[in-house]
């Protein structure tokens, strides 16, 4: 879904920074930062598209992300690629949740704002939410409650090997 942490997607662009100063092209770089910051905006569009032909729209849809730290098994946030999704979906008009069993509480952060805590995962609390994003792959989830339950399941870590109407690969 995107690059998270304190510094694969920051330390590249210091380097073009200093590059450009000494004249030396670093388009493949900026090419490869172009690319990760438009992740979340492609797995948007998977959940947008998976949801469609299901005939409901992101509005009003309630959508679960699974895993709000950067990287799997982790309670670190900085740049998750997680809360970038959260907040698109929630300005197309989703009812977002999420559910991590490393972040319990969404912390306070400079920039992005919810009030939610980790939704605990069963079968009823898993079939509740018209789709459930995959965004980080903690061991601690429970893959086959999650498949037999879920309406929808859209994976953005490749979790999911065997094909499935109901899951989505983005």
């Amino acid at each position: 879904p995107g690059l998270g942490g304190h510094c694969i997607p920051i330390d590249p662009f210091y380097l073009t920074w200093k590059a450009r100063e000494y004249g030396v092209n670093t388009r493949f770089i900026e090419l490869a930062g172009e690319v990760n910051s438009n992740m979340p905006d492609w797995v948007v569009s998977k959940v947008a598209a998976a949801l469609n032909t299901r005939k409901k729209a992101i509005n009003g849809s309630r959508v679960l992300v699974l895993g709000i730290a950067y990287k799997k098994n982790v309670d670190d946030m900085r740049e998750s690629p997680s809360v970038f999704l959260m907040e698109k979906l929630r300005d197309l008009g989703a009812d977002v949740s999420y559910s991590d069993p490393h972040v319990p509480v969404f912390p306070k952060m400079r920039e992005h704002h919810f009030e939610l805590s980790s939704v605990p995962l069963t079968a009823e609390s898993i079939a509740a939410y018209d789709c459930v994003l995959l965004a980080t792959d903690h061991d601690k989830f429970d893959y086959a409650q999650l498949k037999q339950h879920a309406q929808l399941i859209v994976d953005s870590r490749g979790k999911y090997l065997e094909p499935a109407d109901h899951i989505v690969k983005a």
